[in-house]
């Protein structure tokens, strides 16, 4: 690099984040007139065709980034690969970075060289959603200068508005609900009223007021545009356009059809015949707001969005003048839209399940002009009898004539409206009608598909699986241990697809609270002592004594160590006969078959996380911050450990259901409410009995169905506080897969990265949930190591999810590992042909398939489920007694809480009808309850919780707003 180029040497500054040295440079540039161009580009391999600011921007030197933006520097210019400054902060997680460009106008809508937007370079939450508000405050900023525009009367900013590439909403309002085309009108701004109708503004939306464009035209000279222009629409209507093209077809690739353009609908049909004949229809689009697009190196090619984001692909074809006849296509296009468009407002109120309404602004129109008339024709009728009543001679005939051709033509005229009315009625239930076959279509091609495919799938994994046990790689790998999910029938792959979604990432793992003794496990660093929180007594009147402080139990006396009733089988319905019903909704709004429930809400599900309070206790018992440290992902491994076996799905809370459990023994007591619906999201706390720790934190998972499985991530922060070291851990758990969800074994699997950090020490610990692999080697694997804040390891942990975890010295950890790699490749390499081969490495005595590594020290281990856990759901005794309800309970527990749902509570008593039927009902009370709000001003407020930043990293959480445990629970809803 030659540093003597003044250019170069800015580069270079404003990479190393050098500022003094910039700022003189930019000092020369104007004292001594510098030749230095502030947006000159790298020349290097490296930084080829990188400003200055995208350095900075990208090695986060925030001041460097500042000075430049001072000086001019093009916040929007995009390097040789297409991106911006804001891009590369966005990528590096500059943070403050992106907030800086933000505020100098950097665009987030510009498109790079892989046709990205900085919001999808970037993983980081926070600069998602800096950048999605930049995007809609970009986007209000258009539709003021849209509604300025139409007010003052400037045709010029209008027209070059509605042209841009991604125009503003058209039909946006301002504060008091006015679009642009109710600005221009009753400001009397001719042009712009025009050119709004011309571009498909809607002339039947109503402001707040209820007020039409009509209502507010400031002259009959406006009114009379208007007017023109609804007569042109609805009476001369476009021009019919048709003609041969070539479709894409998901299935079918490239197809030959007639396509027809009438009346603002695009219509395709497989010959010119049929389309004469009107049969055979293949599909119809609603042209409202549709938007054409073109790929400049292929002059056949054009894709069509229509308003319900569905897009379409047609050529035309490459014999003759393809551009010419393509340009004719976008123009017919072009022209029906803005039709439809002024015909056609579809204002759809959804509500969850409840549906959709579509409103017809013209069919509106016609019938309140077909009641007019038809109110005038009945006065009419009336005093013309009145007259002929009246009447004894021939004197009056003439007034009686008129009168009767006056009430001719008003006949007329309202059974010209009502012939409208009915032609729209007529139109519209036939786009209706097919919408629905083309829906359906669809449907049975992607069910059809999607069964072969799967099957497909399945049989080449069985082949697969077949090979890879006759080698060695998975000589420490049983069939159990891979259809970790498997039960005792064959098809019991057929059960909820939305109970691992629910709990993915959420719940924990069984361990038998106080039960196996401790010659039976292995050595360990807890003592007995402390695997149990505080001793506790529970006086006559309910109130808990630890020390100075009283906790209110909530009245059990000895825990069950069964459910009323055993578990229904699950053999008799598949899940593939709902889910390809279901095909293209939204996974969390499928209905399940209480059927594939468990007995338990989503909410008690999270509660099994204190299932191993003990961890946090040794946590607290130690002074050493590495010894917590372990003890805190211990206790964030065990966390996902309940999934294993676990077939049934949680009930969804309802919104505003809460639970709270009170466990002396664990030294703990929890609560936790369903704060929103839509989307799904539960929040929580947790309290030590003797103030010495807090545990709280908000779950929403986001979902992905992938046709063979269902995957969840897990969205939230979770949050540990120790109050004696004054120290906090916060993580995210890890992404849950649920394999053969329609045919096959099911099984699953979590993956992904979980970092617990102490935001004290610094130190973190990075764990990594691994993917299962082609054969299964790494099923239910975790590794990973603690660091210090200068990110060195102090040690590594390792083990399974479903079995236990251990802990060694880094630098073992890692020579263990190059040996068993190393090994790995020599049995690869001395494989022998035998198929009857015998595994090199029989798993471990106690069962284990974890391989231990000399000089380890087990820090958890997973206990085994009671006897009778395979007929209550594969529950653990700590999942047996979280609905367990006592007499005394009632009378102290809030009626929100979910031990007094009746649905839940049939099911554990073994009524699958009544469950099935109390679940219909609170869930149409909760939809009805919801519809109610809708209509009034009144919203929905959380009681326990409330939205806000986390103390520790800022991110979006749910904190708690205390007062549960004063036992106020008066105001509460009745959502049962």
């Amino acid at each position: 690099m030659d540093l003597s180029d003044p250019e170069e040497q800015l580069l270079h500054y404003a990479k190393t984040g050098s500022l003094s040295l910039i700022q003189c440079l930019l000092q020369l540039r104007i004292e001594q007139d510098l030749r230095l161009n502030i947006n000159c580009r790298g020349k290097t391999k490296t930084s080829a065709g990188w400003t200055p600011l995208h350095l900075a921007c990208y090695f986060g030197h925030k001041d460097v980034v500042e000075e430049l933006l001072k000086a001019g520097a093009d916040v929007n210019l995009q390097n040789s690969m297409g991106d911006t400054p804001l891009h590369k902060a966005a990528l590096a997680g500059r943070k403050e970075v992106v907030l800086l460009l933000l505020r100098y106008d950097a665009s987030s809508t510009i498109i790079n060289g892989k046709a990205q937007i900085p919001k999808a370079v970037t993983e980081d939450d926070e600069i998602n959603t800096m950048l999605e508000a930049a995007e809609r405050r970009a986007e209000r900023r258009q539709e003021e200068k849209l509604l300025e525009a139409a007010r003052e009367g400037d045709v010029f900013s209008l027209s070059e508005l509605l042209s841009r590439k991604r125009p503003p909403d058209i039909d946006c309002r301002d504060l008091q609900g006015n679009t642009p085309l109710h600005c221009a009108a009753y400001r009397g701004q001719k042009q712009c009223v025009g050119k709004l109708l011309k571009c498909g503004a809607s002339y039947s939306m109503k402001n707040k007021s209820d007020q039409t464009v009509f209502d507010l035209a400031c002259s009959e000279e406006i009114k009379q545009i208007l007017e023109d222009s609804r007569d042109k629409d609805t009476v001369s209507g476009v021009q019919k356009f048709e003609g041969l093209l070539w479709k894409s077809s998901r299935f079918l690739s490239w197809r030959s059809h007639w396509v027809v353009i009438q009346d603002g609908v695009l219509s395709w049909y497989p010959r010119q015949a049929d389309a004469v004949a009107d049969v055979r229809k293949q599909g119809a689009k609603a042209l409202m707001k549709a938007h054409c697009r073109v790929k400049a190196w292929d002059k056949c090619f054009f894709s069509l969005r229509c308003f319900d984001h569905s897009l379409h692909h047609f050529k035309v074809s490459s014999k003759t003048d393809p551009e010419a006849i393509r340009k004719r296509w976008l123009d017919a296009l072009e022209e029906h839209t803005a039709y439809s468009s002024c015909n056609t407002t579809q204002e759809q109120t959804t509500e969850d399940e409840e549906g959709d309404e579509d409103t017809l602004g013209d069919l509106t129109d016609s019938l309140q002009a077909a009641e007019a008339c038809q109110q005038k024709l009945e006065t009419q009728v009336s005093i013309f009898l009145s007259m002929l009543k009246n009447e004894e001679n021939n004197t009056l005939a003439t007034p009686l004539l008129l009168k009767a051709r006056e009430t001719s033509d008003l006949s007329r005229e309202t059974s010209s409206a009502l012939r409208f009315c009915l032609g729209l009625f007529s139109k519209q239930q036939e786009v209706w009608s097919l919408k629905l076959e083309q829906e359906v279509e669809k449907n049975k091609l992607l069910s059809e598909a999607l069964q072969t495919l799967a099957t497909e799938h399945q049989e080449l994994d069985q082949q697969s699986l077949c090979k890879g046990r006759r080698s060695s790689t998975l000589s420490t790998l049983t069939e159990d241990d891979f259809y970790d999910a498997l039960s005792e029938s064959d098809d019991e792959h057929s059960l909820s697809l939305s109970g691992f979604l629910s709990v993915a990432g959420h719940s924990c793992e069984e361990e038998e609270e106080g039960e196996v003794k401790e010659e039976e496990r292995e050595p360990s660093l807890f003592s007995s002592s402390t695997l149990r929180g505080p001793a506790a007594t529970c006086d006559m009147s309910g109130e808990v004594n630890h020390g100075d402080k009283k906790a209110q139990c909530n009245g059990v006396k000895k825990h069950r160590t069964s459910l009323p009733a055993p578990m229904f089988s699950r053999n008799d319905v598949s899940i593939w006969s709902i889910l390809k019903k279901c095909i293209g909704m939204e996974l969390s709004k499928i209905a399940m078959p209480v059927i594939f429930n468990e007995p338990l809400s989503f909410l008690q599900r999270l509660t099994e996380y204190m299932e191993h309070t003990y961890l946090i206790h040794q946590a607290n018992a130690t002074t050493d911050s590495m010894e917590r440290m372990k003890c805190v992902a211990a206790f964030a491994v065990s966390a996902v450990a309940s999934q294993w076996e676990r077939t049934g799905k949680p009930f969804n809370p309802l919104l505003g259901e809460t639970y709270e459990l009170i466990r002396e023994d664990l030294g703990f007591r929890w609560m936790s409410e369903q704060v929103s619906h839509h989307p799904p999201v539960s929040a929580f706390h947790a309290e030590g009995l003797q103030e010495d720790f807090l545990f709280h934190g908000s779950i929403y998972p986001k979902l992905k169905f992938w046709g063979k499985s269902v995957e969840a991530e897990p969205k939230g922060i979770i949050t540990l506080e120790l109050p004696k070291y004054n120290e906090a851990y916060t993580w995210t758990n890890p992404t849950c897969c649920v394999h053969n969800i329609i045919v096959g074994q099911l099984w699953i699997e979590q993956y992904g990265n979980v970092e617990v950090i102490n935001h004290k020490t610094g130190e973190r610990c990075s764990l990594t949930f691994k993917p299962c692999g082609m054969f299964g080697k790494e099923l239910h694997k975790v590794e990973g190591y603690i660091l210090d804040k200068s990110k060195k390891k102090l040690c590594a942990i390792y083990g399974k999810w479903t079995e236990c975890l251990y802990t060694v010295d880094a630098a073992t950890f890692d020579a263990h590992k190059k040996s068993d790699r190393k090994n790995s490749e020599e049995k690869k390499s001395n494989k022998q042909t035998s198929v009857d081969e015998e595994p090199e490495e029989m798993p471990l005595p106690d069962g284990d398939t974890v391989q231990v590594i000399p000089g380890s020290e087990l820090i958890w281990r997973i206990a085994p489920r009671p006897d009778n856990s395979a007929e209550f759901y594969a529950f653990s005794m700590f999942a047996m007694q979280l609905n367990e309800l006592e007499e005394g309970m009632k009378g102290v527990l809030p009626p929100t809480d979910c031990r007094l749902r009746p649905d839940i509570r049939a099911m554990e008593k073994g009524d699958i009808d009544l469950a099935s039927a109390e679940k219909k009902r609170v869930e149409e009370k909760q939809r009805l309850a919801r519809k109610n709000r809708s209509k009034s001003t009144e919203e929905w407020k959380t009681r326990w919780f409330h939205p806000g930043s986390n103390p520790h990293n800022k991110a979006q959480d749910w904190l708690y707003s205390n007062g549960y445990w004063e036992r106020n629970y008066s105001l509460l809803p009745d959502i049962y």
